[in-house]
C-alpha cells in the first residue's frame, strides 16, 4: 500500500543474511523493483535471478545471496528449491497463494525456511479463505485443514456473524501480524480526496443499458426457473460482467451499437482539465479492451500517455515507468491486474477508475501507486460510475465489503460473502 513494506523487508534480509542465502518470489511484472530497490538501500545484498542458475548454482547460495524468482518460475522449478534451506523466505503480493489449492500455493508450502515472510497490502480481498492461504503458509497446521478452517471460523463469522468465533481468530493471527496503517504514518503523507462521478448518459444510451439487464435477468430466471439458488453463479456473474462492460462502453458488448458513451465523454472533459492545470492522471481499467478505446480517444485528442496491460513484457514495464517518472506522457492507462500494485508512480497526483472492481481494497491498491511515501503532492482519486447501470449497485456492494479485512486484522464488526442471490440482486433494478 505504499507504506515501505520492501525497504522494512530488505532490512530484514540484511539483519538475517548472515544466517544463509534468501528467496522472494514476487509476480513477474514487479521483479524488477526489487533489484533496483535493492541496490539503493541494501547493497550488501546479492539479488540473483532464479532462472540464470543451474541446479549446481542455487546449491552453492551463500550468506547474503537473495534469489528472486516469479511465483510461475517457483512452481516449475519447486523440486530444485526445495532442496535448498533458504534463511529467509519472502512472499511479495501474498495474495497470489490465497488459494490454497492451487499450484503455486502447494509449491510455496513445500519450500524450506528457517523463516517466512508474506507481504501484502489485501490479505483478505473476498473471503476468509484468502487469510487461510496465507497463514498456512506462514504457519502450517496453525488452522488444521481447510475444512476446519471453514467449518470453525468462516462459516460463523461470515454467515452467523458469531463474534466468539471473530475473538478467537483474531487473537489466534495477531502475534503473526505486523499492520502499519496509513493513519500511523498520515504526516508523511499528503492529502487524499475521494470523487465519485456519477455520469449520466444520454437517453439512447440508457435505454440501451437498461434493455440488456432485461434480457440478462430473463435468461437467468428462464434457466434456473426463478429461484436463485437454482441459478448457476457463473451465469450470474458472465451476465454481471456484460453489463459493466456496457457500462463503459457500449460497444464493449455490441461492436455494431450506434449508441452515446457518456462515460468515454467524461473521461475525455476530464483529463483535458488536468492537462490543462498541470497535473498528470493515472487511469486504470480492468477491460483492456476499453482501454484500446481510451488511447485512441487520447491519440485523437493530442494527449500523451503511458500504457501497460498484462501482455507487456518486464522490460516494456520497466520502461513506461522510467518514462511516466521522468516526465514523459499526460496520463497513464494501466489495466487493473497488471499494475494495481507493484508500481511507484508519484509522478501523478491524479488517479481515475474506469469501472469499479468488487473489492474496494483492490482499488484501493491501485490508487496507492500514486499516494505512498515520496508523494509530495495532495492525490485526488476519481471513480466514474455510470448513473444508469449496474455499477451504482456494486458501488453499493462497497460499503458492504469494505470491513472484511479490518473484521479480523482490527475490531469492525461484519464479514460478507456473496451468494447467488445477493448476485442476482445487482442485476434487479
Amino acid at each position: 500500500m505504499g507504506l515501505g513494506k520492501t525497504l522494512m523487508t530488505l532490512a530484514v534480509l540484511l539483519l538475517r543474511g548472515s544466517e544463509g542465502p534468501a528467496l522472494i518470489v514476487t509476480p513477474t511484472s514487479v521483479r524488477g523493483n526489487w533489484f533496483d530497490e535493492a541496490l539503493r538501500f541494501a547493497p550488501g545484498l546479492r539479488l540473483l535471478r532464479a532462472e540464470a542458475l543451474t541446479a549446481a548454482e542455487l546449491d552453492a547460495l551463500t550468506p547474503f545471496d537473495v534469489l528472486v524468482t516469479s511465483y510461475t518460475l517457483m512452481a516449475q522449478r519447486v523440486e530444485q528449491l526445495e532442496r535448498v534451506r533458504f534463511a529467509t523466505l519472502v512472499l511479495d503480493e501474498a495474495q497470489t497463494i490465497k488459494n490454497a489449492a492451487t499450484q503455486r500455493a502447494r509449491a510455496a508450502c513445500r519450500l524450506v525456511a528457517d523463516a517466512r515472510v508474506a507481504l501484502t497490502g489485501t490479505p483478505v480481498e473476498n473471503h476468509l479463505g484468502d487469510l487461510y492461504g496465507i497463514m498456512s503458509f506462514l504457519n502450517p497446521g496453525l488452522f488444521g485443514d481447510a475444512k476446519h478452517f471453514e467449518t470453525r471460523f468462516a462459516k460463523p463469522i461470515q454467515r452467523d456473524q458469531d463474534d466468539k468465533a471473530r475473538r478467537q481468530l483474531r487473537t489466534l493471527i495477531a502475534p503473526f501480524v505486523l499492520r502499519r496503517r496509513k493513519s500511523e504514518v498520515l504526516r508523511e503523507l499528503p492529502a487524499r480526496t475521494e470523487i465519485t462521478l456519477r455520469v449520466e448518459p444520454e437517453a439512447d444510451e440508457r435505454a440501451f443499458t437498461e434493455a440488456l439487464r432485461r434480457d440478462a435477468l430473463s435468461r437467468l430466471q428462464a434457466n434456473g426457473q426463478g429461484a436463485p439458488r437454482a441459478m448457476s453463479t457463473v451465469s450470474i456473474l458472465s451476465e454481471i460482467t456484460r453489463l459493466r462492460r456496457a457500462a463503459c462502453h457500449p460497444q464493449l458488448v455490441d461492436a455494431s451499437a450506434n449508441v452515446g458513451a457518456a462515460k468515454l465523454e467524461c473521461l475525455t472533459e476530464l483529463v483535458q482539465e488536468l492537462k490543462q492545470g498541470g497535473h498528470r492522471a493515472l487511469i486504470f481499467s480492468q477491460f483492456v479492451d476499453f482501454l484500446a478505446l481510451v488511447r485512441a480517444r487520447l491519440e485523437a485528442h493530442g494527449i500523451s500517455y503511458q500504457y501497460l496491460d498484462g501482455s507487456s513484457a518486464e522490460s516494456a514495464r520497466r520502461k513506461a515507468v522510467n518514462a511516466f517518472q521522468g516526465g514523459s506522457g499526460d496520463v497513464f492507462l494501466i489495466s487493473l491486474k497488471a499494475g494495481g500494485f507493484g508500481l511507484n508512480l508519484t509522478a501523478a497526483d491524479y488517479v481515475i477508475h474506469l469501472d469499479p472492481w468488487w473489492n474496494p481494497a483492490v482499488e484501493a491498491q491501485a490508487s496507492d501507486r500514486a499516494h505512498r511515501l515520496g508523494q509530495q503532492r495532495p492525490v485526488t482519486i476519481y471513480r466514474l460510475v455510470n448513473a444508469a447501470s449496474i455499477e451504482e449497485r456494486v458501488l453499493a456492494l462497497h460499503e458492504r465489503k469494505r470491513a472484511l479485512a479490518d473484521e479480523i486484522l482490527s475490531d469492525a464488526a461484519e464479514v460478507t460473502r456473496l451468494d447467488p442471490k445477493a448476485l442476482l440482486a445487482l442485476l434487479e433494478g
